[in-house]
């Protein structure tokens, strides 16, 4: 590898994480930033072209991507919302892939049916990064933000069976609709079963690995376990690895307190530093596109994209509300297992995020160079992706507010049960010290009593402070908002003193490091308060 090869891979992740910070800092969008920061980029003198490597981004940036995601949300809230995420990741997913298609070919001359259901299983699947991020900022209640994430996770399953039928009778291979239906069950199927395989054997290996390093260095090879095992026998690779990360992540209470500690921050960096490349690539794309369609008239061109992306809108918004109410109203099984019918304001902000991001792109640049207007889908795709991150992604926060939509009454009933938790663990925790220091076996000092048993109470009672905000009736600071003010100064005091001890050669620098870790932990359970 040459220098300047070298220079460039730098410069991508350098500048993404860059501009990521400037947006984690102001408070902004940061894939909405990404993407336009790399827009105005790609158009810098000296710039070099970034292209996309379809085969790159789906083998290497999606499972781990897909993974975190997965680990990160619930598979009992997933399991609770299952129909309409079924209904979203797979009926939206092949009526727009087919609507999107046949708009296509009759829209643009010269294009095969078959060729225009591949544009439209390309930009069929959503990417809820910024949607969720977003929800999550603003206090989108819990279930719409589960069902974003769940049809993010399980889309692209459908939208790449798809897209592969379509690839695949375009370039002129007999194509069977009801077995491409089976083929599709099959490789979901078999990419379900590989999945449970993967995570069991994972599962069984982490809980034994009372290492953290070690421990979280596995758990960044198990995406990509799950995604070539599934792959190689033509299974759904995605499928696989969305569901090793919902069984670990539900399985992740029985790994030490070590492993669970080090893994939160661990895929937060992977996720920051993929997504951020990801978002930053997608902009970069403009330059060598746009100068692919060298020939064709722009205004042409530009209304085929307009169109397009009006179409892949609508049939979203045409889709959500119905899929939402319809089972409702027809099915009394559904009216029981969901009683409460969701709210107008809820199935507004899901019919509105409907962003479309990079999966989207790695499959059209996956298409064959013979494909037909390849060029020209190429160019649809980046439209229709960059429209819907900028039309789509730069509103929703608005509608959030312009709705009203809050999760306050959800973080009420959260910190409510937490308290009566908390109260019962402390009850069970004193118990268990009763126990111990009653049976006269081991003599332990008072001293040390009292500090646990002042322990496990002053986690019960900041439960309910929280509640109350952490303020007293008129005001005034509780006593665990005093007790966790008083001692963070306390803990910067501490470590001035273990600094300058290691700066007058007192201490070793391993001594440093090993007392900062433990007050930082410290620290932490007193943010969490």
């Amino acid at each position: 590898m040459d220098t300047s090869t070298a220079l460039q891979l730098f410069l991508l992740p350098a500048g993404a994480l860059a501009v990521a910070g400037l947006a984690r800092w102001r408070g902004w969008s940061a894939p909405l930033l990404l993407v336009l920061a790399g827009l105005v980029v790609s158009y810098v003198p000296g710039v070099p072209d970034y292209r996309l490597d379809p085969h790159i981004v789906l083998s290497v940036f999606l499972p781990p991507m897909l993974y975190s995601a997965s680990l990160d949300s619930s598979y009992l809230r997933l399991k609770d919302v299952r129909r309409p995420v079924g209904l979203l990741a797979v009926g939206l997913v092949l009526l727009t892939a087919f609507v999107v298609g046949f708009v296509a070919h009759a829209l643009i001359p010269g294009l095969p049916f078959a060729a225009a259901l591949a544009l439209g299983a390309i930009v069929a699947p959503t990417d809820a990064v910024s949607a969720v991020a977003v929800g999550r900022k603003l206090g989108l209640p819990r279930k719409a933000l589960t069902i974003l994430v769940g049809e993010g996770l399980f889309n692209d399953a459908t939208a790449l069976t798809a897209y592969r039928v379509a690839v695949a009778a375009t370039v002129g291979a007999a194509v069977d609709v009801v077995q491409a239906g089976k083929e599709f069950l099959l490789s979901a199927g078999v990419g379900l079963l590989i999945g449970l395989a993967i995570a069991y054997a994972a599962g069984l290996l982490l809980r034994r690995l009372t290492d953290a390093l070690v421990a979280n260095g596995v758990s960044l090879l198990v995406p990509y376990a799950a995604y070539l095992a599934a792959e190689a026998i033509g299974a759904s690779g995605v499928i696989s690895v969305v569901v090793v990360g919902i069984y670990l992540g539900h399985q992740l209470t029985r790994t030490s307190y070590g492993v669970r500690l080090l893994s939160g921050a661990v895929w937060q960096v992977v996720d920051l530093v993929l997504e951020s490349i990801v978002f930053a690539l997608i902009g970069l794309q403009m330059r060598p596109i746009v100068a692919a369609m060298n020939g064709r008239r722009p205004t042409e061109i530009a209304l085929y994209a307009v169109v397009l992306f009006l179409v892949v809108v609508l049939v979203r918004i045409a889709w959500v509300p119905p899929a939402t109410y319809l089972p409702r109203m027809l099915s009394k099984r559904v009216r029981a297992r969901e009683p409460k019918s969701p709210s107008w304001q809820n199935v507004v902000l899901t019919s509105w995020a409907g962003m479309r991001g990079v999966v989207s792109l790695a499959a059209a640049f996956a298409l064959p160079e013979s494909f037909p207007q390849r060029e020209l889908l190429l160019f649809l795709t980046f439209g229709i992706v960059i429209s819907t991150l900028i039309v789509q992604g730069l509103s929703f926060s608005w509608l959030i507010r312009r709705l009203g939509v809050s999760n306050a009454k959800e973080r009420y009933t959260d910190d409510l049960a937490e308290a009566g938790a908390q109260q019962a663990a402390a009850t069970a925790a004193l118990n268990r010290l009763d126990e111990l220091t009653a049976d006269g076996v081991h003599e332990v000092h008072e001293q040390v009593v009292e500090q646990l048993r002042g322990r496990a109470e002053r986690r019960a009672l900041q439960a309910w402070e929280r509640l109350g905000g952490g303020t007293g009736p008129e005001g005034e600071e509780t006593p665990a908002a005093v007790y966790r003010r008083l001692r963070r100064e306390m803990l910067v005091a501490e470590r001035e003193v273990f600094v300058r001890l290691r700066d007058e050669r007192r201490i070793d620098d391993e001594v440093l490091h090993r007392v900062m870790q433990e007050l930082d932990f410290e620290e932490a359970t007193l943010e969490r308060g």
